[in-house]
Protein backbone atom coordinates (compact mmCIF):
# COMPACT_ATOMS: atom_id res chain seq x y z
CA UNK A 1 0.00 0.00 0.00
CA UNK A 2 2.93 2.31 0.64
CA UNK A 3 3.93 1.79 -3.00
CA UNK A 4 0.83 3.59 -4.20
CA UNK A 5 1.63 6.52 -1.92
CA UNK A 6 5.13 6.92 -3.35
CA UNK A 7 3.84 6.46 -6.90
CA UNK A 8 1.37 9.24 -6.29
CA UNK A 9 4.11 11.44 -4.84
CA UNK A 10 6.30 10.94 -7.93
CA UNK A 11 3.31 11.80 -10.11
CA UNK A 12 2.71 15.02 -8.14
CA UNK A 13 6.35 16.07 -8.29
CA UNK A 14 6.83 15.44 -11.99
CA UNK A 15 3.52 16.93 -13.05
CA UNK A 16 4.63 20.02 -11.13
CA UNK A 17 7.81 20.05 -13.26
CA UNK A 18 5.68 19.84 -16.39
CA UNK A 19 3.55 22.69 -15.11
CA UNK A 20 6.72 24.73 -14.50
CA UNK A 21 7.77 24.25 -18.15
CA UNK A 22 4.28 25.17 -19.39
CA UNK A 23 4.33 28.29 -17.22
CA UNK A 24 7.72 29.28 -18.63
CA UNK A 25 6.43 28.76 -22.18
CA UNK A 26 3.38 30.94 -21.57
CA UNK A 27 5.44 33.66 -19.88
CA UNK A 28 7.65 33.82 -23.01
CA UNK A 29 4.80 33.84 -25.52
CA UNK A 30 5.94 37.30 -26.72
CA UNK A 31 9.71 36.80 -26.35
CA UNK A 32 11.39 37.14 -29.76
CA UNK A 33 13.38 34.11 -30.82
CA UNK A 34 12.17 32.02 -27.85
CA UNK A 35 11.92 28.25 -28.34
CA UNK A 36 9.37 26.40 -26.23
CA UNK A 37 10.11 23.51 -23.93
CA UNK A 38 8.40 20.11 -23.79
CA UNK A 39 8.33 17.53 -20.96
CA UNK A 40 8.19 13.80 -21.66
CA UNK A 41 7.48 11.25 -18.91
CA UNK A 42 8.55 7.64 -18.45
CA UNK A 43 7.81 5.03 -15.82
CA UNK A 44 10.35 4.74 -13.05
CA UNK A 45 11.06 1.15 -12.01
CA UNK A 46 8.91 -1.92 -11.43
CA UNK A 47 9.03 -4.38 -8.55
CA UNK A 48 8.82 -8.02 -9.64
CA UNK A 49 6.45 -10.25 -7.69
CA UNK A 50 7.38 -13.28 -9.73
CA UNK A 51 9.30 -13.93 -12.87
CA UNK A 52 8.20 -15.34 -16.19
CA UNK A 53 8.03 -19.09 -16.88
CA UNK A 54 8.54 -20.71 -20.23
CA UNK A 55 5.91 -23.04 -21.72
CA UNK A 56 6.25 -26.82 -21.18
CA UNK A 57 4.63 -29.85 -22.79
CA UNK A 58 1.91 -29.88 -20.13
CA UNK A 59 1.22 -26.16 -19.52
CA UNK A 60 1.75 -22.86 -21.19
CA UNK A 61 4.09 -20.07 -20.18
CA UNK A 62 3.54 -17.60 -17.34
CA UNK A 63 4.06 -13.86 -17.64
CA UNK A 64 6.05 -11.92 -15.03
CA UNK A 65 4.18 -10.14 -12.26
CA UNK A 66 5.49 -6.57 -11.77
CA UNK A 67 4.22 -3.55 -9.86
CA UNK A 68 5.26 -0.09 -11.07
CA UNK A 69 6.77 2.26 -8.51
CA UNK A 70 5.92 5.59 -10.08
CA UNK A 71 7.15 7.79 -12.91
CA UNK A 72 9.91 10.28 -13.67
CA UNK A 73 10.80 12.94 -16.20
CA UNK A 74 12.34 11.38 -19.30
CA UNK A 75 13.36 14.56 -21.14
CA UNK A 76 12.79 18.29 -21.13
CA UNK A 77 13.25 19.10 -24.81
CA UNK A 78 13.75 22.46 -26.48
CA UNK A 79 11.57 22.48 -29.59
CA UNK A 80 13.35 24.39 -32.39
CA UNK A 81 10.43 24.85 -34.75
CA UNK A 82 9.99 27.99 -36.83
CA UNK A 83 8.34 30.96 -35.14
CA UNK A 84 6.13 33.38 -37.04
CA UNK A 85 7.74 36.49 -38.57
CA UNK A 86 6.70 40.01 -37.66
CA UNK A 87 7.56 42.99 -39.85
CA UNK A 88 9.19 45.90 -38.02
CA UNK A 89 10.72 47.99 -40.81
CA UNK A 90 13.95 48.40 -38.81
CA UNK A 91 16.94 47.58 -41.05
CA UNK A 92 18.98 46.01 -38.25
CA UNK A 93 16.14 43.67 -37.20
CA UNK A 94 16.92 40.26 -38.66
CA UNK A 95 14.88 37.06 -38.77
CA UNK A 96 15.96 33.59 -39.87
CA UNK A 97 13.56 31.65 -42.04
CA UNK A 98 14.78 28.09 -41.74
CA UNK A 99 17.56 26.51 -39.70
CA UNK A 100 20.42 28.32 -38.03
CA UNK A 101 21.49 30.70 -35.29
CA UNK A 102 23.22 34.06 -35.14
CA UNK A 103 26.69 33.98 -33.64
CA UNK A 104 27.31 36.36 -30.73
CA UNK A 105 30.56 36.93 -28.90
CA UNK A 106 31.35 37.85 -25.32
CA UNK A 107 35.09 37.89 -24.71
CA UNK A 108 36.45 34.69 -26.22
CA UNK A 109 33.19 32.78 -25.87
CA UNK A 110 30.68 32.29 -28.67
CA UNK A 111 26.97 32.11 -27.93
CA UNK A 112 24.07 31.56 -30.30
CA UNK A 113 20.61 33.04 -30.63
CA UNK A 114 17.56 33.32 -32.86
CA UNK A 115 16.63 36.74 -31.45
CA UNK A 116 17.57 39.24 -34.15
CA UNK A 117 16.74 42.61 -32.57
CA UNK A 118 20.15 44.15 -33.24
CA UNK A 119 21.29 47.74 -33.17
CA UNK A 120 24.42 49.91 -33.33
CA UNK A 121 26.47 50.92 -30.32
CA UNK A 122 28.49 54.14 -29.96
CA UNK A 123 31.35 52.67 -32.01
CA UNK A 124 29.10 51.43 -34.81
CA UNK A 125 29.26 47.73 -33.91
CA UNK A 126 26.18 45.58 -34.55
CA UNK A 127 25.18 44.39 -31.09
CA UNK A 128 22.29 43.05 -29.06
CA UNK A 129 21.22 46.27 -27.27
CA UNK A 130 20.01 44.25 -24.25
CA UNK A 131 23.41 42.81 -23.31
CA UNK A 132 26.00 44.38 -25.64
CA UNK A 133 27.02 41.08 -27.26
CA UNK A 134 28.48 41.72 -30.72
CA UNK A 135 27.10 40.05 -33.84
CA UNK A 136 29.70 38.01 -35.70
CA UNK A 137 30.36 37.68 -39.41
CA UNK A 138 32.97 38.32 -42.10
CA UNK A 139 34.36 41.60 -43.40
CA UNK A 140 35.92 42.33 -46.83
CA UNK A 141 39.57 41.49 -47.26
CA UNK A 142 41.92 44.47 -47.01
CA UNK A 143 44.20 44.62 -50.06
CA UNK A 144 47.75 45.94 -50.14
CA UNK A 145 46.76 49.08 -52.07
CA UNK A 146 44.35 50.12 -49.31
CA UNK A 147 41.20 49.03 -51.13
CA UNK A 148 38.86 46.26 -50.06
CA UNK A 149 38.50 42.90 -51.73
CA UNK A 150 35.79 40.25 -51.65
CA UNK A 151 34.22 38.80 -48.51
CA UNK A 152 35.74 35.41 -47.69
CA UNK A 153 33.34 33.31 -45.64
CA UNK A 154 36.06 30.70 -45.09
CA UNK A 155 37.91 33.10 -42.77
CA UNK A 156 37.38 33.36 -39.01
CA UNK A 157 34.36 35.38 -37.92
CA UNK A 158 34.84 38.81 -36.43
CA UNK A 159 32.80 41.75 -35.13
CA UNK A 160 30.60 43.50 -37.70
CA UNK A 161 30.73 47.29 -37.80
CA UNK A 162 28.78 49.95 -39.69
CA UNK A 163 31.08 52.99 -40.17
CA UNK A 164 28.41 55.67 -39.75
CA UNK A 165 29.53 58.97 -41.26
CA UNK A 166 32.41 57.40 -43.20
CA UNK A 167 33.47 58.68 -46.60
CA UNK A 168 33.69 56.94 -49.94
CA UNK A 169 36.61 58.58 -51.79
CA UNK A 170 36.12 60.00 -55.25
CA UNK A 171 36.96 57.81 -58.23
CA UNK A 172 38.32 59.09 -61.50
CA UNK A 173 36.41 58.15 -64.65
CA UNK A 174 38.31 55.40 -66.43
CA UNK A 175 35.70 54.21 -68.94
CA UNK A 176 32.89 55.83 -70.91
CA UNK A 177 30.67 53.42 -72.87
CA UNK A 178 28.72 54.34 -76.00
CA UNK A 179 25.69 52.62 -77.46
CA UNK A 180 22.67 53.05 -79.78
CA UNK A 181 22.64 54.35 -83.35
CA UNK A 182 23.91 56.99 -85.82
CA UNK A 183 21.44 57.87 -88.57
CA UNK A 184 22.85 56.90 -91.99
CA UNK A 185 20.49 59.45 -93.57
CA UNK A 186 22.30 62.35 -91.85
CA UNK A 187 23.39 64.95 -94.37
CA UNK A 188 27.09 65.23 -95.30
CA UNK A 189 28.62 68.66 -94.61
CA UNK A 190 30.72 69.81 -97.58
CA UNK A 191 34.38 70.59 -96.85
CA UNK A 192 34.96 74.23 -95.98
CA UNK A 193 31.35 74.82 -95.03
CA UNK A 194 32.35 75.95 -91.55
CA UNK A 195 31.46 74.48 -88.14
CA UNK A 196 28.38 72.33 -88.12
CA UNK A 197 25.46 72.45 -85.75
CA UNK A 198 23.32 69.50 -84.75
CA UNK A 199 20.57 70.56 -87.10
CA UNK A 200 23.05 70.76 -90.02
CA UNK A 201 24.11 67.15 -89.71
CA UNK A 202 26.21 66.71 -86.55
CA UNK A 203 25.02 64.45 -83.76
CA UNK A 204 26.28 65.73 -80.41
CA UNK A 205 26.27 64.21 -76.94
CA UNK A 206 27.41 65.40 -73.53
CA UNK A 207 28.45 63.19 -70.63
CA UNK A 208 29.59 64.13 -67.14
CA UNK A 209 32.98 62.66 -66.20
CA UNK A 210 35.06 62.93 -63.02
CA UNK A 211 38.71 63.66 -62.36
CA UNK A 212 40.78 62.17 -59.51
CA UNK A 213 39.56 64.91 -57.13
CA UNK A 214 35.92 64.05 -57.77
CA UNK A 215 35.40 67.29 -59.68
CA UNK A 216 33.02 67.10 -62.63
CA UNK A 217 33.84 67.82 -66.25
CA UNK A 218 31.71 67.71 -69.38
CA UNK A 219 32.86 65.45 -72.20
CA UNK A 220 31.30 66.46 -75.50
CA UNK A 221 31.39 64.27 -78.60
CA UNK A 222 30.37 65.55 -82.04
CA UNK A 223 29.68 62.94 -84.73
CA UNK A 224 29.77 64.29 -88.31
CA UNK A 225 29.45 62.31 -91.55
CA UNK A 226 32.84 62.15 -93.29
CA UNK A 227 32.72 63.99 -96.66
CA UNK A 228 33.06 61.74 -99.73
CA UNK A 229 33.42 58.58 -97.61
CA UNK A 230 30.49 56.20 -97.22
CA UNK A 231 29.63 54.75 -93.82
CA UNK A 232 32.23 56.94 -92.09
CA UNK A 233 31.91 59.47 -89.26
CA UNK A 234 34.43 61.97 -87.92
CA UNK A 235 34.26 62.22 -84.13
CA UNK A 236 35.58 65.23 -82.20
CA UNK A 237 36.01 64.84 -78.43
CA UNK A 238 36.09 67.89 -76.16
CA UNK A 239 36.38 68.19 -72.38
CA UNK A 240 34.83 71.24 -70.75
CA UNK A 241 34.13 72.93 -74.10
CA UNK A 242 32.50 75.90 -72.36
CA UNK A 243 35.57 76.70 -70.26
CA UNK A 244 37.10 80.14 -71.08
CA UNK A 245 40.20 79.98 -73.24
CA UNK A 246 42.15 82.08 -70.73
CA UNK A 247 41.66 79.59 -67.91
CA UNK A 248 44.71 78.66 -65.87
CA UNK A 249 44.75 75.17 -67.27
CA UNK A 250 44.21 74.80 -71.03
CA UNK A 251 42.06 71.83 -72.07
CA UNK A 252 44.89 70.03 -73.89
CA UNK A 253 42.69 67.10 -74.90
CA UNK A 254 44.60 64.39 -76.72
CA UNK A 255 43.28 61.20 -78.19
CA UNK A 256 44.79 58.15 -79.85
CA UNK A 257 45.60 54.48 -79.54
CA UNK A 258 49.25 55.32 -78.94
CA UNK A 259 49.40 57.76 -75.99
CA UNK A 260 53.07 58.52 -76.74
CA UNK A 261 52.21 60.12 -80.08
CA UNK A 262 48.57 61.10 -79.55
CA UNK A 263 47.74 64.71 -80.36
CA UNK A 264 44.57 66.65 -80.89
CA UNK A 265 43.56 68.19 -84.17
CA UNK A 266 43.16 71.59 -82.54
CA UNK A 267 43.70 72.94 -79.04
CA UNK A 268 41.28 71.36 -76.60
CA UNK A 269 40.04 68.66 -78.97
CA UNK A 270 40.82 65.09 -79.84
CA UNK A 271 39.49 63.33 -82.92
CA UNK A 272 39.01 59.91 -84.43
CA UNK A 273 37.09 58.37 -87.32
CA UNK A 274 34.66 55.48 -87.07
CA UNK A 275 33.51 53.44 -90.08
CA UNK A 276 30.67 50.91 -90.36
CA UNK A 277 30.19 47.90 -92.60
CA UNK A 278 27.21 47.49 -94.90
CA UNK A 279 25.32 45.69 -92.14
CA UNK A 280 25.44 48.67 -89.79
CA UNK A 281 28.07 47.34 -87.36
CA UNK A 282 31.43 48.90 -86.51
CA UNK A 283 34.21 48.03 -88.99
CA UNK A 284 37.18 50.21 -87.99
CA UNK A 285 38.21 53.09 -85.76
CA UNK A 286 41.12 55.34 -86.81
CA UNK A 287 42.72 57.88 -84.49
CA UNK A 288 44.20 61.27 -85.46
CA UNK A 289 47.62 59.69 -86.05
CA UNK A 290 46.26 57.12 -88.49
CA UNK A 291 46.38 54.15 -86.10
CA UNK A 292 43.61 51.70 -87.01
CA UNK A 293 41.76 49.26 -84.77
CA UNK A 294 39.50 46.74 -86.51
CA UNK A 295 39.11 43.74 -84.17
CA UNK A 296 37.25 43.01 -80.94
CA UNK A 297 36.11 45.68 -78.50
CA UNK A 298 37.47 49.09 -79.42
CA UNK A 299 38.37 51.51 -76.64
CA UNK A 300 39.88 54.86 -77.58
CA UNK A 301 42.22 56.44 -74.97
CA UNK A 302 41.55 60.08 -74.06
CA UNK A 303 43.67 62.39 -71.87
CA UNK A 304 42.96 65.85 -70.51
CA UNK A 305 44.61 68.16 -67.97
CA UNK A 306 43.35 69.52 -64.66
CA UNK A 307 45.04 71.77 -62.12
CA UNK A 308 46.33 70.38 -58.83
CA UNK A 309 45.01 72.95 -56.36
CA UNK A 310 47.65 72.00 -53.77
CA UNK A 311 50.76 72.70 -55.84
CA UNK A 312 49.47 74.51 -58.90
CA UNK A 313 50.87 71.77 -61.11
CA UNK A 314 48.92 70.30 -63.98
CA UNK A 315 47.75 66.71 -63.66
CA UNK A 316 46.92 64.55 -66.65
CA UNK A 317 43.71 62.52 -66.42
CA UNK A 318 43.02 59.47 -68.57
CA UNK A 319 39.94 57.52 -69.57
CA UNK A 320 38.76 55.23 -72.37
CA UNK A 321 35.85 55.70 -74.74
CA UNK A 322 34.32 52.31 -75.50
CA UNK A 323 32.66 52.71 -78.90
CA UNK A 324 31.64 49.04 -79.10
CA UNK A 325 32.73 45.75 -80.59
CA UNK A 326 33.54 45.14 -84.23
CA UNK A 327 30.63 43.34 -85.92
CA UNK A 328 28.41 43.51 -82.82
CA UNK A 329 25.06 45.20 -82.25
CA UNK A 330 24.80 44.69 -78.46
CA UNK A 331 25.85 47.68 -76.36
CA UNK A 332 27.67 48.99 -79.39
CA UNK A 333 27.40 51.97 -81.72
CA UNK A 334 25.64 51.15 -85.00
CA UNK A 335 24.70 52.92 -88.24
CA UNK A 336 21.20 52.34 -89.60
CA UNK A 337 18.64 54.47 -91.36
CA UNK A 338 16.94 55.34 -88.09
CA UNK A 339 17.00 58.43 -85.89
CA UNK A 340 20.36 59.02 -84.24
CA UNK A 341 20.32 57.97 -80.60
CA UNK A 342 23.95 57.33 -79.78
CA UNK A 343 24.70 58.26 -76.20
CA UNK A 344 27.22 57.67 -73.45
CA UNK A 345 25.06 55.39 -71.35
CA UNK A 346 27.58 54.62 -68.62
CA UNK A 347 30.72 56.01 -66.99
CA UNK A 348 32.44 54.60 -63.92
CA UNK A 349 33.57 57.71 -62.04
CA UNK A 350 31.94 59.45 -59.08
CA UNK A 351 32.52 62.17 -56.52
CA UNK A 352 33.22 61.72 -52.81
CA UNK A 353 30.21 60.57 -50.79
CA UNK A 354 29.10 59.99 -47.20
CA UNK A 355 27.49 56.85 -45.85
CA UNK A 356 23.75 57.54 -45.75
CA UNK A 357 22.24 54.16 -44.91
CA UNK A 358 22.81 50.44 -45.25
CA UNK A 359 20.84 47.35 -46.20
CA UNK A 360 21.06 43.63 -45.51
CA UNK A 361 20.06 41.06 -48.13
CA UNK A 362 18.91 37.43 -47.76
CA UNK A 363 22.52 36.24 -47.86
CA UNK A 364 23.28 38.41 -44.85
CA UNK A 365 25.51 40.74 -46.88
CA UNK A 366 25.58 44.24 -45.38
CA UNK A 367 25.81 46.89 -48.10
CA UNK A 368 26.57 50.55 -47.42
CA UNK A 369 24.77 53.15 -49.54
CA UNK A 370 26.66 56.42 -50.02
CA UNK A 371 25.39 59.86 -51.01
CA UNK A 372 27.29 59.69 -54.32
CA UNK A 373 25.22 56.70 -55.40
CA UNK A 374 27.86 54.05 -54.80
CA UNK A 375 27.38 50.90 -52.77
CA UNK A 376 30.03 48.98 -50.83
CA UNK A 377 29.90 45.63 -49.06
CA UNK A 378 30.69 46.11 -45.37
CA UNK A 379 30.41 42.51 -44.23
CA UNK A 380 28.27 39.39 -44.10
CA UNK A 381 26.36 37.95 -41.15
CA UNK A 382 27.53 34.48 -40.11
CA UNK A 383 25.13 31.66 -39.27
CA UNK A 384 25.67 28.52 -37.22
CA UNK A 385 23.95 25.15 -37.42
CA UNK A 386 24.32 22.09 -35.20
CA UNK A 387 23.95 18.37 -35.73
CA UNK A 388 21.68 18.24 -32.67
CA UNK A 389 20.25 21.69 -31.86
CA UNK A 390 18.16 20.07 -29.13
CA UNK A 391 21.42 19.46 -27.27
CA UNK A 392 22.17 23.17 -26.86
CA UNK A 393 22.12 24.58 -23.35
CA UNK A 394 19.98 27.61 -22.57
CA UNK A 395 22.03 30.42 -21.06
CA UNK A 396 19.29 32.98 -20.48
CA UNK A 397 18.65 36.15 -22.49
CA UNK A 398 17.48 33.90 -25.37
CA UNK A 399 21.04 32.62 -25.80
CA UNK A 400 22.32 29.09 -26.29
CA UNK A 401 25.76 27.56 -25.87
CA UNK A 402 27.33 24.39 -27.18
CA UNK A 403 27.15 21.22 -25.13
CA UNK A 404 28.89 17.89 -25.47
CA UNK A 405 25.75 16.51 -27.16
CA UNK A 406 24.93 19.39 -29.53
CA UNK A 407 27.95 18.97 -31.76
CA UNK A 408 30.25 21.78 -32.79
CA UNK A 409 28.92 24.89 -34.49
CA UNK A 410 29.06 24.68 -38.29
CA UNK A 411 29.59 28.28 -39.44
CA UNK A 412 28.73 29.55 -42.89
CA UNK A 413 26.67 32.06 -44.87
CA UNK A 414 22.91 31.78 -45.04
CA UNK A 415 21.31 29.63 -47.71
CA UNK A 416 24.22 27.14 -47.79
CA UNK A 417 24.49 23.69 -46.19
CA UNK A 418 20.96 23.69 -44.80
CA UNK A 419 21.08 27.17 -43.32
CA UNK A 420 18.00 29.34 -43.64
CA UNK A 421 17.80 32.77 -45.25
CA UNK A 422 17.98 36.09 -43.45
CA UNK A 423 15.12 38.58 -43.76
CA UNK A 424 15.90 42.18 -42.82
CA UNK A 425 13.27 44.38 -41.22
CA UNK A 426 11.51 41.47 -39.49
CA UNK A 427 11.78 39.56 -36.21
CA UNK A 428 11.05 35.92 -35.42
CA UNK A 429 8.47 35.63 -32.68
CA UNK A 430 8.19 32.89 -30.04
CA UNK A 431 7.08 29.49 -31.31
CA UNK A 432 4.77 29.06 -28.29
CA UNK A 433 1.19 28.15 -29.30
CA UNK A 434 -1.17 29.31 -26.56
CA UNK A 435 -3.92 26.88 -27.56
CA UNK A 436 -1.47 24.00 -27.25
CA UNK A 437 -0.12 25.27 -23.92
CA UNK A 438 -3.57 25.72 -22.41
CA UNK A 439 -4.53 22.20 -23.49
CA UNK A 440 -1.34 20.83 -21.96
CA UNK A 441 -2.11 22.82 -18.83
CA UNK A 442 -5.51 21.15 -18.49
CA UNK A 443 -4.01 17.70 -19.06
CA UNK A 444 -1.26 18.43 -16.53
CA UNK A 445 -3.77 19.70 -13.98
CA UNK A 446 -5.88 16.57 -14.36
CA UNK A 447 -2.80 14.39 -13.97
CA UNK A 448 -1.83 16.24 -10.83
CA UNK A 449 -5.36 15.88 -9.43
CA UNK A 450 -5.46 12.17 -10.25
CA UNK A 451 -2.15 11.57 -8.45
CA UNK A 452 -3.33 13.51 -5.41
CA UNK A 453 -6.46 11.35 -5.45
CA UNK A 454 -4.25 8.26 -5.44
CA UNK A 455 -2.51 9.50 -2.30
CA UNK A 456 -5.83 10.39 -0.69
CA UNK A 457 -7.35 6.98 -1.45
CA UNK A 458 -4.25 5.14 -0.21
CA UNK A 459 -4.40 7.13 3.00
CA UNK A 460 -8.02 6.14 3.51
CA UNK A 461 -7.13 2.48 2.98
CA UNK A 462 -4.34 2.74 5.55
CA UNK A 463 -6.81 4.34 7.96
CA UNK A 464 -9.20 1.44 7.49
CA UNK A 465 -6.34 -0.98 8.17
CA UNK A 466 -5.49 0.72 11.44
CA UNK A 467 -9.09 0.45 12.63
CA UNK A 468 -9.44 -3.31 11.97
CA UNK A 469 -8.73 -4.31 15.58
CA UNK A 470 -11.45 -2.14 17.04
Amino acid sequence: MMRSLYSGVSGLQNHQIRMDVIGNNISNVNTIGFKKGRVNFQDLISQSMSGAARPSEEVGGVNPKQIGLGMTVATIDTVHTQGSLQTTGVISDLAIQGNGFYVMRTGDKELFTRAGAFGLDAQGYLVNPANGLRLQGWVPEQLADGTTGPIKSAADVTDLIIPVGSKDPAKQTTLVELACNLDKRTAVIPPGAGPATVSEGTWSLDKKVYDSFGDTHVMRMNFTRTPAVNNSWDVVVQVDPERPVDADVPPNVTLGFDPATAAGNVAGEGAFTITFDNLGAIATVTDAQGNISDTGKIQVPVTFDVENDATGAVLTQNFLIDVGEVGSYTNSTTQFAETSSTKAFRQDGYSMGYLETYKIDQKGVITAVYSNGTERDLGQVAMATFTNPGGLEKMGETLFSESINSGEALLGPSGIAGKGKIISGTLEMSNVDLAEQFTDMIVTQRGFQANSKTIQTSDQMLQELLTLKR
